[in-house]
């Protein structure tokens, strides 16, 4: 063979043996700090969706057992008054026996008996049906309770088996925080934000000056700036975006649900241009939300690794707007 053929054969080799490799090689490079942002925005807001329904669940729990509670206070003094009339009507029925229901033939055959008979029947019928209806009444009552209670019941099982359903939920949950926390040390070098410096005084002393309840729970959202995202966390140490804006709001003396889509559902809608500081504006599909506090930016938790912070709040697609009533 020509060394001039060899040549070319050896080149072709290395070019087929090149081509082989390089793929591989490319396949192996590490994602650029661009794409693990990407993945970390997709995973947290993904994250966050499923920590909005465990709060949610949390919330219905809460609420029936409270449901539950109350009913067992009623059925109690119910249950007493009910067996107490028993008693009494069983009092009657024995004394009748004993004092007149033996001697019905004879008072009939004796004079003026069967007008004495008849009083006294009467007035033991009357006094009988009397006790027979209380009776009826506080069953009836019971009764109703009773079926109220089992429909309670019944709601409080589901609700627990859904919360044991939610706690392998927790560990999918905690698995995926630590895969994000891994994702955000390979682009930023550390699994979640340096704690912001607390400056010497509040940092509410930075909020604008604003009035009534509103500006006690916008006065509470910037003493929470710098503090960690906490998943399911309502403070004092830490929070998720709903649980920041019902913590704010319960200082002021109003009580929200600790969920996103369930404080859509009790505060007030209003428009855009009708926005002031202590709103609450909710984003696309209600998995985040944060409070208005004025010039156009809010105060919420962001996600998963990231701390309070205040930003503008255009930063994803709006839902609404809210007002706690």
């Amino acid at each position: 063979m020509s060394s001039l053929r060899m040549l070319v054969r050896t080149l072709t080799v290395a070019g087929f043996t090149a081509a082989l490799i390089a793929p591989s090689a490319v396949a192996r490079a590490e994602p650029s700090v661009a794409e693990l942002t990407a993945r970390i925005e997709r995973s947290s807001t993904e994250l966050e969706r499923v920590v909005e329904s465990y709060n949610r669940l949390n919330e219905e729990i809460k609420a029936n057992k409270a449901a539950v509670s109350r009913l067992h206070a009623r059925i109690g003094p119910l249950e007493a008054q009910t067996a107490q009339s028993r008693s009494e009507v069983g009092e009657m029925a024995a004394t009748a026996y004993k004092t007149g229901g033996l001697r019905t033939a004879q008072a009939l055959l004796e004079p003026g008996g069967s007008g004495s008979l008849m009083d006294r029947l009467t007035t033991l019928d009357h006094l009988t049906r009397q006790r027979q209806e209380r009776i009826a009444g506080f069953t009836d009552s019971q009764r109703r309770l009773l079926d109220q209670k089992a429909r309670l019941d019944a709601t409080l099982a589901r609700e627990a088996a859904q919360a044991k359903a939610m706690a392998g939920t927790k560990r999918t949950i905690e698995r995926d925080l630590a895969k994000l926390y891994e994702l955000r040390r390979q682009a930023y070098g550390r699994a979640t934000e340096a704690p912001a410096p607390r400056p010497a005084t509040s940092g509410r002393d930075d909020a604008p000056a604003v009035s009534g309840k509103a500006g006690i729970a916008v006065r509470y959202a910037y003493g929470a700036v710098g503090k960690p995202y906490v998943w399911g966390g309502d403070g004092p140490d830490g929070y998720d975006c709903s649980g920041l804006t019902s913590a704010a709001w319960r200082a002021a003396g109003k009580s929200l649900p600790h969920n996103t889509r369930m404080q859509w559902g009790v505060v007030a809608h209003i428009s855009r241009s009708e926005l002031r500081p202590g709103d609450l504006v909710f984003y696309s599909g209600l998995g985040h939300m944060g409070m208005y506090v004025g010039g156009g930016q809010i105060i919420d938790a962001p996600s998963a690794g990231r701390n309070v912070l205040k930003r503008d709040m255009d930063i994803m697609p709006i839902q609404g707007y809210g007002r706690v009533r």
